[in-house]
């Protein structure tokens, strides 16, 4: 039963099944390393044993504040192991985001990556009454250490670990009384959303939630995953679709990869050699961008013979995403277009993909037939914080463009008059903490959550989301316009960085335009443009607009004469996290933007309606 599952009892059970297994590994360089569930086990007994030394107790809350690596993980089980609540968060917030997170989740514990995550408590700390210790992962500098408020003790990870040790040796099993006494109602975690609106509200997701959540995914690949697959993982931790990628082997018996960073991911691919791989839309979208950008610098025939592949390929999978049989000569055809062309993408991943998995964003049904071309199978699913990621998902044995799939185990689906995917599932949040309104606000009479998102079943029984409903605009004509279905097309644009379409209540749309500032310094001699402009000043360049607009031009070829954009200006600075325009997790924050550029969209639209 879900009901008495946690998951340091899935933990336990795993480790003991197969103690000499490869559990979890991480690319250093080069070099690929791996400890056995045997050392898995050990390491988190370890991690346990030091926050018991430092005084732990049920349902105290450890946040993590660091990028993706094995340690993050270890202190993620070894805080549920010990009964706590693990609150991730976002190494990329800033000092004052960080402060809202650790007040009103009123952490006790704090593990931290670096020094740069530590100045931005030593600028907050005056405000964090609740904090009392900190463990750094890496050196932290004395200076640092000795400017700490007088009550926050902190820890080297040595010392930390040096301590977790003696006490394993002298409590050695303290840790399974502990899992044992585990129980499905004690909150696992509290997630902030990255909102992008307002402050981040607190999910709080039970041990048995983020089970039911890990039996739904099993339930639906258990055909389809093995135990001699391997993950990479890359993806924040701090983002629930990360932190579940962490999580399945404990349910699959696979390989767990850590990669290095973000930024060498690519790399990393080609040393840990993964079969399957979880990620966003991004990164997919960039493979797709750059492939699309070295063909455009390729001879007149290379370019002929791409098209050539990618129409061949294209019609053998547009019968296989129909349930139907291409024909020999489709097949053959398919496969002389993959060995001329595709096969060196495929290897760029690593070569042993079996299938990935895209998730937290739309991706462009363009994108996943390319991918598909490419013999890289893409399962585009759906989720959200409160719903611990996927609990919808393309199946293996059939993909269709366009849809994020059929719902996971238990996950049941219904639509509100107005097209909301509602749900219902056990691998649920329960609230949200300290905010009843907000709370109240999430479900309907009849206990069905509301997602926010507007979508619909296509005649495959697949589901299909056209729009997030608060995104949702409205023209003076009447016309209710989907922006991410615009804004997607526009970002497939080889100069175009991200988009943002403003026109609600306006008789036609806009768009605000971020450049690709690397793709166009590529040009600048083209161009006649000298030197190496910073973003800003790029941004004014007439040349610039002169290539946006065609661009634009380009896409308004795809979309109705109503969705087409009639006027754009280029943000002078792109959409980052670090300036707010975007969350965490990549979504626009449009209401930021919208204040940010209010003088030049209303002067926009002034001019072009004059």
């Amino acid at each position: 039963m879900i009901a008495d599952k946690t998951i340091s009892k899935m933990f336990l059970k795993k480790t003991a099944n197969l103690p000499h297994k490869r559990a979890v590994g991480w690319v250093d360089g080069s070099e690929l390393h791996f400890f056995t569930n045997e050392d898995y086990l050990h390491k988190v007994k370890i991690y346990f044993s030091g926050l018991v030394k430092l005084g732990i107790h049920t349902q105290d809350k450890v946040a993590i504040l660091g990028h993706t690596c094995k340690e993050w993980h270890f202190f993620d089980l070894a805080t549920l192991a010990a009964r706590g609540i693990v609150t991730p968060v976002y190494p990329t917030y800033l000092a004052h985001e960080v402060e809202y997170i650790l007040n009103h989740s009123q952490t006790k514990f704090l593990i931290l990556e670096n020094e740069g995550q530590m100045q931005k408590i030593l600028e907050t700390q005056d405000k964090l009454p609740h904090l009392k210790y900190i463990i750094g992962i890496k050196d932290i500098s004395d200076e640092s250490i000795k400017n700490l408020r007088s009550d926050i003790i902190f820890y080297t990870f040595q010392q930390f670990t040096e301590m977790g040790t003696t006490g394993l040796i002298h409590s050695p099993k303290l840790f399974e009384e502990s899992v044992n006494s585990s129980e499905g109602s004690d909150i696992a975690s509290i997630i902030y959303t990255s909102g992008t609106t307002g402050d981040p509200k607190g999910a709080v997701i039970t041990q048995k939630a983020f089970c039911a959540m890990l039996e739904n995914v099993h339930n639906s690949l258990k055909t389809n995953i093995l135990p001699t697959d391997r993950f990479l993982i890359f993806l924040p931790l701090s983002h629930v679709l990360g932190r579940c990628d962490s999580l399945l082997n404990l349910v699959f018996d696979s390989e767990s990869v850590y990669a290095e960073s973000l930024d060498k991911v690519v790399d990393n691919l080609l040393i840990a050699k993964p079969t399957i791989l979880i990620s966003v839309p991004r990164i997919f979208e960039k493979v797709y961008s750059k492939v699309m950008d070295t063909i455009q610098k390729e001879s007149d025939l290379k370019k002929k013979v791409f098209k050539w592949a990618l129409s061949a390929s294209n019609s053998y999978y547009e019968k296989i995403n129909q349930d139907k049989s291409p024909s020999p000569f489709q097949i053959i055809q398919k496969n002389l277009a993959y060995k001329l062309v595709f096969e060196k993408i495929y290897n760029r991943f690593g070569g042993r993909i079996r299938f990935l998995v895209s998730g937290g964003a739309p991706l462009s049904p363009d994108i996943m037939i390319f991918l598909q071309n490419a013999n890289l199978t893409i399962l585009e699913g759906y989720g959200l914080t409160e719903t611990i990621a996927p609990c919808i998902l393309n199946p293996v044995v059939r993909q269709i463009p366009g849809t994020i799939g059929l719902p996971l185990g238990d996950v049941q689906v219904k639509f509100a008059e107005d097209g909301e995917i509602m749900l219902k599932t056990h691998a649920l949040f329960s609230y949200y903490y300290k905010n009843e309104t907000a709370t109240a606000e999430a479900f309907n009479q009849e206990g069905w959550f509301l997602t926010g998102d507007i979508g619909e079943l296509t005649s495959d029984g697949y589901v299909k989301i056209t729009d997030r409903k608060k995104d949702i605009i409205i023209t003076s004509a009447g016309k209710n316009v989907a922006p991410q279905k615009i804004e997607n097309i526009l970002k497939l644009q080889k100069h175009i960085s991200n988009a943002m379409v403003v026109g609600d209540k306006r008789k036609f749309l806009i768009a605000v335009i971020s450049i690709e500032r690397e793709v166009f310094l590529e040009e600048l001699d083209s161009l006649g443009i000298s030197g190496r402009p910073p973003y800003e000043e790029l941004a004014r360049e007439q040349k610039i607009y002169d290539v946006i607009d065609q661009e634009i031009q380009a896409a308004n070829k795809e979309l109705a004469s109503f969705e087409s954009i009639k006027g754009f200006f280029v943000a002078p600075s792109d959409f980052t996290v670090e300036n707010g325009h975007i969350t965490p997790s990549l979504k626009l924050k449009k209401k930021v933007i919208l204040n940010a550029y209010k003088k030049e969209i209303d002067a926009l639209y002034k001019k072009l309606e004059s």
